[in-house]
């Protein structure tokens, strides 16, 4: 059964009284309750797009963290053919946090990485919910290495509230992974198109982000920190949360207007949880015409975009 959201509960309710009809007909066909189906499911669909159209900030905060949101496996397995992931940084060990490899996508080959959340309690452990430590970053240099040598498009998916901050991370360099991590991304001679597909959080995204061509989901969140966090450093309380995500401009329709993202991948209506093959259909589209309008690029013309596309963040919401 689905898990339904705080602000869903109305949502919720509608469902079960239609779970409920359908159960009480039997499937028997002597009472007829068609009419009263579709009356609630149209109540439903209406409900739905009232609530989608006006979510605030903290409400996209949980639609963007939900359980059963698409998660890098679930995506790599959709959309990309012949995925063959690639461990290790070759100077410490391996990161299940951070993903990667060589696969094909809708035909042509490429590397494609991201953040892994996992999807139950042993998962989530394994893949240390996400947070990678500096081994995955140095991971992620390595496969962008190897699609400059062998000149392979780039596919990134983020989705972690942010790098690990573990006194052991620290110890193995954490902030110079992400350093030169992010300077991989602005130096590659090969298209990089990235997407924040759910969470997208500090330095620990931005590492993996610093593409020619930045998507967002329509529901997905990017922040230069947490508003939990971002509320505990300026009012000493949590409870401040939701205005701090009211301030920092975490929405993908805020940050398009602020030139930080290029294109929101639209999501079915509520939200990719619900319809997750299609969300996963929308953003291989977007994807595939991301990689489209940079055919044909050289390596230096690629550089100059990326590196115009990042002094220029801000310009679009201040002018």
């Amino acid at each position: 059964m689905m898990t339904f959201l705080e602000f869903e509960k109305p949502i919720a309710e509608l469902e079960g009284k239609i779970r409920e009809l359908r159960s009480f007909s039997g499937g028997s066909g002597d009472v007829d309750i068609s009419v009263e189906v579709g009356q609630l499911e149209t109540k439903l669909g209406k409900l739905l797009k009232e609530t989608y159209a006006g979510l605030t900030p903290s409400q996209k905060i949980q639609v963007a963290r939900h359980p059963e949101r698409p998660h890098f496996s679930d995506i790599a397995e959709h959309l990309f053919d012949d995925f063959t992931p690639l461990g290790g940084d070759r100077a410490f060990g391996e990161d299940a946090a951070l993903i990667g490899g060589l696969a094909r996508f809708r035909g042509e080959a490429c590397i494609v990485m991201g953040h892994e959340k996992g999807s139950d309690t042993e998962s989530r452990l394994k893949h240390n919910f996400g947070m990678a430590r500096p081994e995955g970053y140095r991971k992620a240099i390595r496969l962008m290495d190897m699609a400059d040598r062998f000149e392979l498009p780039v596919i990134t998916l983020v989705d972690t509230s942010g790098a690990y901050p573990g006194v052991g991370a620290e110890e193995r360099g954490q902030a110079e992974a992400i350093a030169r991590s992010t300077d991989k991304c602005l130096s590659l001679e090969t298209p990089i198109i990235t997407c924040i597909v759910g969470e997208g959080g500090s330095g620990g995204a931005v590492a993996i982000a610093a593409g020619n061509h930045v998507l967002m989901m329509e529901h997905a969140i990017y922040s230069v920190i947490s508003p939990e966090g971002c509320a505990s450093i300026l009012w000493r309380t949590n409870d401040k949360a939701q205005d701090a995500a009211i301030a920092l401009k975490i929405t993908a329709q805020d940050l398009l207007k602020l030139g930080v993202v290029d294109d929101v991948v639209p999501e079915p209506l509520g939200g990719a949880h619900r319809d997750r093959e299609r969300a996963m259909n929308l953003l291989g589209d977007h994807l595939e015409n991301g990689l489209r309008d940079m055919a044909g690029l050289d390596g230096a013309r690629l550089k100059e975009l990326r590196r115009e596309k990042f002094l220029a963040i801000g310009e679009k919401g201040l002018s």
